[in-house]
């Protein structure tokens, strides 16, 4: 009889833990709802309206909705006890001071692009929310200015078209794919196809709006130095809840020209990037060329090519002539050359096409359109990789469905800023940043297994031939297997095994930041900044 007995038993105490469960999940949401309605003096009906829970039918799909990399999206993910969609700055002055009040994490998103889905879960033991800023999404252009106030839940699509809409000749260097949402990607640097002339994201900041820890909102002259260079490169997310960046809009041409020329093998691929890498980071400024190898299945056909795209601040004219004396190799002619305006290089690149219509950049639905499940991880190389390390990466790429290396070329403005003058470190002497990159379409958790330790073998064998001491890595690009904090006991010296691969010798400045402005560690993920005492 005891078989029989113990199935109902343990039935018994299941439904008693979820009720319990849920019960402190019902109670939490309520003190949460009520200190909210008391902070902000907003009622409880249009709060409402601005919540997410569990029991609401919309609450999954607008977790999900963001969320890029979907190999977050399991049964055992951790889910968010609530999601909040503020709409103005008390709000989220009022999540803070009421998430420290009910013991609760906060995880902030604007875009969904974190690699290792932390603006949605949390591995950590403690009741989270998520503040999720897609409401707070306005892009303001003053063009006798050159700048933009952009609230943080704005995407780069988004600010992308909003200042092409104002004028021809302006732009912003940031990233390649629109979706991205400034908050984050700011805060740890930007980069993009305009980095060699104008530098990182986070290098054309001039003001930002945050919040701190103890709710107050401050600026660039009210949070001091060392704050206002924490979070142009150190992950805002460390240190408070950033509202909105005044930017420095940039010149440029009312046309652009763009090219994205393939190879084989056979056609001499590896022979290419070989001597890309020797010249991209010397050639004029105005000249961005990224080297890609790529896995390509159709079907039960695989093949893998390099790829070159390019975008030039200049007509097709003067691209040819500038090609034909650098890179002749590549065999640039008019016929490969599209001129086009700046934002629609931007369609170009984020979209891999052109003659998309600027509005497109509005359309979140549309560039949310290639999420996944992938892994990510990154490198900088100092050095020249050499030719039979590439040519063996051609049988590595085979091995698997869908991979990509992307290499993105430094040397310019980049090389021209110190070190130390943000805390993204990665400037003089860096030839070109990898970023490597493994999907896969099999949902079983075997299938994500196979394909993340393939990666870090390729990861592995790369190590020689990148930058070492330390061997570095791009916070924007999150890789956990770096290292991740532990939570009853955040340690900065257990902290540098990933710390000092992001910020190198950054690092113990932004933990100094950390421990100044937020001492007790509200602000804290996986792989936040720990807090360091004088």
């Amino acid at each position: 009889m005891a078989p029989n007995i113990a199935i109902p038993f343990i039935l018994f105490i299941i439904s008693i833990i979820t009720l319990t469960t849920s019960s402190h999940s019902l109670l939490s949401n309520e003190a949460f709802l009520q200190c909210l309605h008391l902070k902000t003096k907003t009622s409880i009906k249009n709060l409402s309206k601005l919540l997410y829970f569990p029991n609401n039918n919309t609450y999954s799909s607008f977790l999900l909705f963001s969320m890029v990399n979907t190999r977050f999206n399991t049964i055992s993910t951790p889910k968010p006890l609530l999601i909040f969609t503020p709409t103005q700055d008390s709000h989220i002055q009022g999540s803070i001071i009421c998430a420290k009040n009910h013991n609760l994490s906060l995880r902030v998103r604007s875009g969904g692009h974190d690699y290792e889905g932390l603006s949605s879960r949390s591995q950590h033991p403690q009741p989270f929310i998520i503040l999720d800023l897609i409401n707070l999404n306005s892009v303001t252009v003053n063009v006798e200015h050159g700048t933009a106030w952009v609230q943080a839940g704005a995407t780069l699509g988004e600010v992308y078209y909003q200042i092409a809409n104002k004028s021809s000749v302006l732009g912003f260097p940031a990233g390649i794919c629109p979706s991205v949402g400034v908050g984050g990607h700011i805060s740890g640097g930007g980069m993009g196809t305009m980095v060699r002339k104008y530098g990182l994201a986070a290098d054309n900041v001039l003001d930002v709006r945050l919040v701190d820890v103890h709710g107050r909102i401050l600026d660039k002259d009210s949070m001091g130095e060392d704050l206002f260079w924490a979070v142009r490169g150190g992950g805002a997310a460390s240190f408070g809840v950033v509202l909105s960046w005044k930017l420095r809009l940039v010149p440029v041409p009312q046309t652009v020209t763009v090219f994205a020329i393939t190879k084989s093998a056979k056609e001499g691929a590896v022979e290419l990037i070989d001597k890309w890498q020797y010249i991209a980071y010397k050639l004029p400024e105005e000249l961005f060329i990224e080297a890609i190898v790529q896995t390509v299945t159709n079907g039960s056909s695989r093949r893998v090519e390099g790829l070159f795209n390019c975008l030039f601040l200049g007509n097709s004219s003067e691209l040819v002539r500038v090609m034909g004396e650098r890179f002749p190799e590549l065999g640039v002619g008019m016929k490969d050359c599209k001129e086009m305006s700046w934002v629609q290089s931007v369609l170009f690149f984020g979209f891999s096409q052109s003659g998309l219509p600027a509005d497109s950049l509005m359309d979140r639905k549309l560039q949310l359109q290639n999420k996944g499940l992938f892994k990510a991880k990154s490198d900088f190389v100092r050095e020249p990789v050499p030719k039979d390390v590439l040519e063996r990466l051609w049988s590595r790429f085979m091995e698997v469905e869908r991979a990509s290396m992307f290499m993105d070329p430094y040397g310019g403005k980049m090389a021209e800023i110190s070190e130390s003058e943000t805390p993204f470190p990665h400037r003089k002497g860096t030839l070109y940043n990898i970023q490597y990159l493994v999907g896969w379409s099999d949902t079983s958790s075997k299938a994500s297994k196979e394909h993340i330790r393939w990666i870090r073998s390729l990861y592995k064998q790369m190590g020689p031939y990148v930058s070492r001491n330390p061997r570095a890595a791009y916070l924007n690009f999150r890789d956990l297997d770096l290292g991740r904090n532990e939570w009853r006991n955040t340690s900065y010296f257990k902290a540098k095994v990933w710390g000092v691969k992001y910020f190198k010798n950054n690092f113990k400045r932004l933990a100094f930041v950390k421990g100044d402005v937020d001492p007790e560690n509200f602000f804290r993920n996986e792989q936040s900044i720990p807090p360091l005492f004088l």
